[in-house]
């Protein structure tokens, strides 16, 4: 495996929910092999609290977490990214900022926990959209990405992004 960090952004359009859930995981799982950040076209402004529950009941750490928005990451001294990953089909279709270095992106669409009525119900949301991100990013980090030229990790990207759990 690299000794290279990789930079990894996950879209979606509130910032509040699955691309938090997704940047927290990236850092965990990653294990410092990538360094994630989350944003959104439309942040929220907070995180939301059934992302909260399952990352804190989880372990993770919640500390420094915020909603916020993709403008954050389009100025000259944001991180370079190497993958820009939208986890939310309102972010799939919008026009994104130009990215420097022309990172590989994917969509990796997850239903949304955040809209789910009632308190189990959205507990168990929330556990399915952790449990599919988790699995799409351990396939992620299982590919050769040094070896696969840009048209086979794109096509390799995209199909993570179809698994259904």
């Amino acid at each position: 495996m690299s000794e290279k960090q990789y930079n990894v952004l996950i879209l979606c359009t509130g910032n509040s929910a699955r691309s938090v859930l997704g940047e927290v995981l990236f850092n965990s799982l990653g294990k410092g092999m990538f360094k994630a950040y989350s944003a959104g076209s439309k942040p929220a402004g907070k995180v939301n609290l059934g992302a909260i529950e399952w990352l804190q009941a989880h372990g993770h750490s919640i500390e420094g977490l915020r909603s916020k928005s993709w403008d954050e990451f389009s100025h000259p001294d944001a991180p370079e990214f190497d993958f820009i990953f939208t986890v939310c089909d309102n972010a799939a279709g919008e026009a994104c900022p130009l990215w420097l270095g022309h990172p590989a992106t994917a969509h990796w669409g997850i239903p949304d926990p955040a809209h789910i009525e009632g308190d189990e119900a959205r507990r168990t949301a929330f556990k399915k959209s952790a449990e599919q991100l988790a699995r799409r990013i351990g396939l992620f980090m299982a590919l050769p990405i040094e070896k696969l030229d840009k048209l086979a990790l794109k096509d390799k990207l995209n199909e993570i992004g179809r698994i259904q759990d």
